[in-house]
Parts: C-alpha cells; structure tokens; sequence
C-alpha cells in the first residue's frame, strides 16, 4: 500500500503533535534519539517487575519458535490469531511477526484480516500507528488477484532480540524511557507462499522492527512496524 501523505493524516484528523511522535517513533532506526525526543522506551518488564537493568538479547535459543499451522488443501485455515497474554515484549514480538506474515485469501477477506491485526494494536492513541500495520496487508485490489489463484502464506519466526542502538538507549538514559513502556523488537524468520497448483510455492527470509508496548499491569500490545529494519 502507498503511504498517506501528511495532508491526508492531518484531513484524517490527527493532531501535528500526535503524528509527529507517531513518525518518530516509526520512521527512524536512531532509537537513541528517539528515547530522548519522545521517551517511549522503557527497560523491559517480566512478570510485572521493571529491571533496573538493560534487558539482555534474546533468541529462539531462549524463546520458543513461532509459527502458524498450514492452511489445508481443502481452503480451510487455522483461524485468524488473537495476541497472545504476555509480558514478555520478546516474545510477544515473535507472535505479531508471524500474524503480519501469514494469510489466506482462500478462507478469510483481506478486511478480516486487517480488522484481526487491529486486536493487536495498543489503545493508547497517543502511541498507536495503525496506519503501519496495515500497510503490511495487501491492498483490497491486490487482494483480489491473490485470491483469484487462491494465494496464501504462512510464516515462522525464528529468533527476536532487542536492536543494539536501543540497548545503549536505555543504558545511557533509562529514567526518561519509563512513561510508554514501549520496546523495539526486531523479528527474524521466514515466509513460505502457495498457491492453486504450487502446493509447495517458495520460501523468502523476513525481518522486521516492531515497536512493542508492554506496561507493567497489562499484556503487551503492538505499537507499530518501524519503516527500517534495526539491527
């Protein structure tokens, strides 16, 4: 999908202020700059304890796999995944990872789907970039080609971890990253596509950078997909 201009954001009734946290939260991998800017970035919290400490990083050798089961020949799929109740930003990242790589246009429409990754999404409007997620989704027109060879894609992340430069952003200032409790979490893992008469299809390496909240009292929700990969 194309990207909504700013005039289209602002007629979508955004406030400037809101869109510009918003797009400095997303648009760049300068996650220091972002702590200190915005402050939406917090240590990590597990089982409602904060750390006074910067989270180590973590892998599939210390978080489980990640996958959605195969959609079956017969066209029907495993139903559309709801966020899983966790604290643990880590793997919470590696479930909305595989929900925003995997589809099936032969059992669900491309509105389903996008109203499913919606449950995703903190309610904290002030943090909240729907607008990314849903640019992960192919448009209604796309959609409807896909769905003609009856396409559909599953996913599996296999390893997560919190990106370098947002470590040294929490390291260097952590008391100004503890108002959003917001967390980067870059993804590793890989898509495999099929369609009607390639019941293997193929299979591509996938990343992504996803903002991820994880308060303290409550599951973790995603923020957004970050424009850039972080590493």
């Amino acid at each position: 999908m194309k990207k909504r201009s700013l005039a289209s954001a602002s007629r979508s009734g955004i406030s400037g202020g809101a869109l510009m946290r918003r797009r400095a939260l997303l648009g760049t991998v300068v996650l220091v700059a972002l702590v200190a800017l915005a402050g939406l970035f917090s240590y990590l919290t597990r089982d409602n304890r904060v750390s006074n400490h910067p989270p180590a990083e973590s892998s599939s050798s210390s978080s489980p796999t990640h996958s959605l089961p195969a959609a079956t020949p017969e066209g029907r799929a495993a139903a559309l995944t709801a966020p899983p109740d966790t604290h643990d930003p880590i793997a919470f990242g590696k479930a909305a990872a595989v929900a925003l790589w995997s589809y099936d246009t032969r059992a669900y429409s491309q509105h389903a789907l996008v109203a499913s990754l919606h449950r995703w999404l903190t309610t904290e409007g002030q943090y909240v970039d729907a607008d990314s997620v849903e640019r992960q989704v192919a448009s209604p027109l796309l959609w409807g080609r896909m769905a003609d060879s009856g396409q559909f894609a599953t996913a599996t992340a296999i390893e997560a971890h919190f990106p370098e430069s947002f470590t040294r952003a929490l390291q260097a200032d952590p008391g100004a990253i503890t108002q959003a409790y917001v967390y980067a979490v870059t993804v590793s893992g890989k898509q495999s596509i099929a369609w009607n008469g390639s019941p293997q299809g193929g299979a591509e390496d996938r990343s992504a950078t996803l903002a991820v909240q994880c308060r303290p009292d409550r599951p973790c929700a995603l923020v957004g997909v970050m424009s850039s990969v972080a590493p």
